[in-house]
């Protein structure tokens, strides 16, 4: 028997390929594929290539009553306080990657974990998460004579900028040198008299075609640049680091984990 897993957001670009990719692997059962109530797909049945053969999942609208391992949440902010309710409930420990969450959203998921094991991450895939721990210490080492500026680029459809992922970056450079958010970051600029103020991380958010997802931590001062980059070539990168996270967050003790737990990345 697998890891039973249940899918919210399933009917969205991340949810599908977690289904896809799930059952591919042969190391999950998947419970069930939920959305949103309303949404066009539900009752469609997917059909995926499992290890032991084809398998069908029916897309549906409510939470399973069955027993559940783990879930992956990659939804929309609107779903996350009701998921949260679920797993508390039946004990299911959860994997969440929702970006745009409201700080009482992050409050309520920080409190969950004291009963349930939780892993919430902005981004899952391993390369990023190598980033976040290096941009930290790139910042301290290179100090407060380099500018920091931080590109994210996504698909045209994303809805919330700058990206969690591009927040996630300007958080771990203010904790390792000592600057407050949100004061530091300007977004973006415009106007005659639009200096860069020292200290200050510039923020631009970019949204064009399909980019999967692209983010450049710039540090440069007079003489020299230096540009950490990831480039996301396919949604499956992330994909494969949520599976990760699901199957090393099963049996853990309640607490709030990050991917680098699951990565074994000291930050």
């Amino acid at each position: 028997m697998g890891t039973k897993l249940v899918v919210i957001g399933a009917a969205g670009r991340m949810g599908r390929r977690i289904l896809s990719l799930a059952a591919e692997s042969g190391q999950f059962d998947i419970i069930a594929a939920i959305d949103r109530q309303g949404h066009p797909d539900i009752g469609k049945v997917f059909s995926l290539e499992s290890a032991s053969g084809p398998t069908e999942v029916v897309l549906t609208d409510t939470y399973p009553t069955a027993a559940a391992d783990v879930a992956i949440d990659f939804s929309q902010p609107e779903a996350v306080d009701e998921t949260i309710d679920y797993c508390l409930k039946n004990n299911v420990a959860l994997v969440s990657g929702t970006t745009g969450l409201s700080e009482l959203q992050r409050d309520k998921i920080k409190a969950a974990s004291g009963k349930i094991p939780v892993i919430y991450g902005t981004n899952m895939s391993v390369g990023m998460n190598v980033l976040f721990s290096l941009v930290g210490k790139a910042a301290s080492m290179l100090g407060d004579e380099y500018d920091v500026e931080i590109v994210e680029q996504h698909h045209r459809f994303k809805k919330d900028a700058p990206s969690g992922s591009a927040l996630t970056l300007a958080e771990n450079i203010c904790r390792a040198t000592g600057r407050d958010l949100p004061e530091t970051v300007t977004h973006g600029r415009r106007g005659k008299d639009a200096l860069r103020q020292k200290g200050t991380i510039g923020m631009h958010a970019v949204r064009a075609g399909d980019i999967t997802g692209v983010h450049s931590v710039i540090f440069g001062t007079l003489g020299e640049t230096i540009t950490l980059n990831h480039t996301a070539n396919s949604r499956d990168t992330f994909v494969r680091g949520a599976l990760r996270a699901a199957k090393w967050l099963v049996g853990k003790k309640p607490a709030l984990y990050l991917m680098a737990d699951v990565l074994g990345i000291k930050t």
